[in-house]
């Protein structure tokens, strides 16, 4: 009889320490309970992620749904249709997918939100519900890629375009890009500060250029800038500057937006008050996919098949599978 209840006993003892040990999971189980069965079936997926602090650069092993969906965050706002975030999200896997392919092994480079910081910019109100909102649209369009003759797409986006987008043809060099064509996005005008205004001293306009401008006329580059030496040379058939002048310096359109960081290369330039007044059209480069008209597509019902087909006209989406394979 006290064999049996000194049993009874340890066995009691035991369960105890059993549930304590087991507390903390269970609570974290009944709180996150989706994402610890997501970590759980993607747990032997990673990849490898290069990351900046100073001076110093680490190599970390990042689980593959935390950096895609910590990229897709980045490129693409919460509040936009399911759709097209879904069609972003191929976007970005045919980028990656492109990476892991081609080479042996891959460190990406491209930043990402970390969980930490998605609960910080989206409040512990929103951040289960955002999160599932980009969970999905990566599950939804799970290994689909954009693909064009047997090769994976270039698939460029930006925010909103001009109120068109650019013909590929006319913008990059070496290779096929008969998939981007230039297709009307009227809507685009919708978008918030589509068209703005910039004034800007000449100094800055001369100091923020100096590394082109310093490449072709040393000589020059100490001269003043003036109103006289900025010309716009050509436009694309979107509206875009293709090639400018800047003292005796030929330079693309795009060079110049992006060493003033203008939101759009579609622009004019007058003289206004002594400054370089600028005026823009549009949110980005103006190539690929309007995240803008995106948006509208699916708010219209369209799926995001339809959307990355009107906007890479002839690009096919295909299953990457054999690439998710690289994963670790």
């Amino acid at each position: 009889m006290k064999i049996y209840k000194i049993g009874q006993v340890l066995k009691t003892g035991i369960s105890v320490v059993i549930v304590l040990l087991l507390l903390p999971y269970l609570a974290t189980v009944f709180i996150n309970g989706d994402k610890i069965k997501r970590i759980e079936k993607d747990e032997f997926q990673f990849v490898k992620v290069s990351s900046s602090s100073g001076v110093e650069t680490k190599v970390e092993e990042i689980p593959w749904d935390t950096y895609f969906i910590g990229i897709l965050a980045k490129q693409i706002p919460q509040t936009y249709e399911k759709e097209a975030i879904k069609a972003q999200a191929v976007i970005l896997r045919t980028k990656l997918y492109k990476e892991l392919d081609r080479k042996e092994h891959t460190v990406f480079q491209e930043s990402f939100f970390s969980l930490e910081e998605l609960e910080k910019k989206w409040g512990l109100e929103h951040y289960e519900e955002y999160y599932k909102k980009y969970f999905d649209a990566m599950k939804e369009t799970e290994n689909k890629v954009l693909m064009y003759e047997e090769d994976y797409a270039e698939v460029p986006f930006h925010q909103s375009s001009a109120g068109k987008t650019r013909n590929g043809k006319e913008v990059l060099e070496n290779g096929t890009y008969d998939y981007l064509t230039s297709v009307e996005c009227k809507e685009d005008k919708k978008d918030k500060d589509w068209e703005q205004v910039s004034d800007l001293e000449y100094q800055t306009v001369q100091e923020k250029c100096r590394d082109f401008i310093a490449a072709v006329d040393q000589k020059k580059v100490k001269e003043k800038l003036k109103f006289e030496d900025i010309q716009i040379l050509e436009y694309d058939s979107a509206g875009y500057v293709k090639t400018m002048k800047i003292k005796d310096t030929i330079c693309s359109g795009e060079q110049f937006r992006k060493a003033l960081s203008l939101p759009s290369g579609c622009m004019s330039l007058e003289d206004y008050k002594g400054k370089l007044r600028i005026h823009t059209k549009g949110n980005g480069h103006g190539l690929g996919m309007s995240q803008f008209t995106a948006n509208q597509m699916a708010k219209a019902g369209e799926g995001y098949e339809d959307i990355l087909q009107y906007f890479f006209v002839g690009a096919t989406l295909s299953n990457g599978e054999e690439i998710n394979f690289k994963l670790e």
